[in-house]
């Protein structure tokens, strides 16, 4: 849980920013956007697959 105090001078806007910027920053949206929905061992394994298969292309492209 995040507890994001008003500074003085800050307005509303900058308030929300920073308060987006910390649940961004430490996964928390991540996280609930992946148990919103049961997923099985083997749809975790696939994405597991993929994630690997994505590091080693963007590594291919960095190392061109």
């Amino acid at each position: 849980m995040f507890i994001v105090t008003k500074k003085k001078g800050e307005s509303d806007d900058s308030l929300l920013a920073r308060f987006r910027k910390k649940t961004i920053m430490s996964g928390l949206l991540l996280e609930l956007r992946d148990r919103e929905r049961f997923k099985k061992p083997s749809e975790k394994r696939k994405e597991k697959k993929y994630k690997i298969e994505f590091q080693r292309m963007l590594e291919k492209k960095r190392n061109y």
